[in-house]
């Protein structure tokens, strides 16, 4: 049976600056782009949450809920650094890390460095670690697959640590809400509850068919992980193809300027990652899931390399006007880059080749 660590940094950038700056503890702020220009939210302090800011939120919306909180424009030098230390720290434990994000990550501690047979003390090692080295604390969850894990970092956020052993995990998922099954937005969960389906259990009651109506192909991913089911393995290495990030919205957006908002944030994300690399691209990929949970894709190909995350926002929104977006709510939207080449390097010019709108 895998071992399955999900560490989980909380409130990971606002973290950083009330650490830094002991005036900010315990007040609400709020790190991402100005409410003046225009910007998004890209992460908020606990104190911020209570009032209803949330990630991917327009700046201008978060004042409006919360007006005493501290804006703050995100230092990324800094914030690299410090998941630098943090994974170093997983490392020293196992070499089967799997890097989701800046301040989250999957760990196979099935075998460890230590050689302890105790998932869940390897957690509080690591856990420890990061508080006495950084000054910053983590949730942790503790399972043997990733789905489980993961459910099991969120759900005593906060600094929370809870084990899922494969003979609870029955009970667990049964008592579990529709709204926190990772995957399952805000307005999936809230047809669910239509059908006066509010639990794992109820969930699990669903047939395999009646999901893929619902969901899709999704359904087949509800129908297996609301039964402990997911063989997915920590992965250890990006796809070296593309560079990619998206996000998933807690609730579904319906305003076109919030959407291009968004989009720019998210592209200039990429683009800096693609930089951290030592890449850029020609090509733009754009992803689109809609309340319904169906997917689209648009790409365009481009004669030259990507020069900034300014022009990869540009035609990702270009791309974003030849979808449906502006009648469909929107759940989730993606920016990548492919047809990737070394950043700064010489550059073979391409005959531009329009690539074909995927459904």
């Amino acid at each position: 049976m895998r071992k399955i660590i999900h560490i989980d940094m909380d409130a990971f950038f606002a973290s950083v600056e009330q650490r830094d700056r002991p005036e900010l503890r315990g007040r609400p702020v709020i790190v991402g782009g100005s409410p003046a220009r225009r910007g998004v939210v890209s992460t908020c302090s606990y104190e911020a949450r209570r009032f209803g800011v949330h990630s991917a939120m327009p700046s201008a919306s978060a004042m409006r809920l919360c007006p005493d909180a501290v804006f703050i424009e995100p230092d990324h030098r800094r914030y690299v650094e410090e998941s630098k230390r943090i994974m170093e720290i997983f490392c020293e434990v196992t070499r089967t890390v799997e890097q989701v994000s800046i301040d989250e990550a999957y760990l196979d501690v099935t075998e460890n460095s230590f050689g302890w047979s105790s998932a869940t003390r390897i957690a509080r090692y690591i856990r420890n670690a990061i508080r006495t080295r950084t000054g910053l604390t983590a949730s942790a969850g503790v399972s043997y697959n990733k789905f489980l894990a993961k459910v099991a970092s969120d759900f005593r956020k906060p600094d929370g640590l809870t084990v899922i052993p494969p003979e609870k995990a029955e009970a667990f998922l049964d008592d579990l809400p529709v709204e926190k099954f990772h995957g399952l937005g805000k307005v999936a969960a809230q047809k669910l509850r239509s059908m006066n389906i509010r639990r794992g259990a109820d969930l699990r009651q669903l047939e395999l068919p009646v999901l893929k109506r619902l969901f899709g192909k999704s359904g087949e991913w509800f129908f297996a992980v609301v039964r402990g089911i997911d063989d997915r393995p920590v992965e250890t290495e990006y796809d070296p193809k593309s560079v990619s990030r998206e996000t998933t919205f807690d609730a579904d957006l319906v305003d076109p300027r919030e959407m291009r908002i968004v989009l720019r944030t998210l592209a200039r994300k990429v683009y800096r990652r693609a930089l951290r690399r030592g890449v850029t691209g020609r090509t733009v990929t754009l992803k689109v899931k809609f309340s319904d949970f169906k997917s689209v894709t648009r790409s365009l190909g481009c004669e030259d390399a990507i020069s900034s995350g300014e022009q990869l926002g540009d035609l990702a929104v270009e791309l974003l006007a030849k979808t449906e977006a502006a009648k469909r709510p929107v759940r989730l939207l993606g920016v990548g880059i492919s047809s990737l080449l070394p950043a700064g390097g010489p550059v073979a010019t391409q005959l531009h080749l329009p690539l074909p709108e995927t459904p």
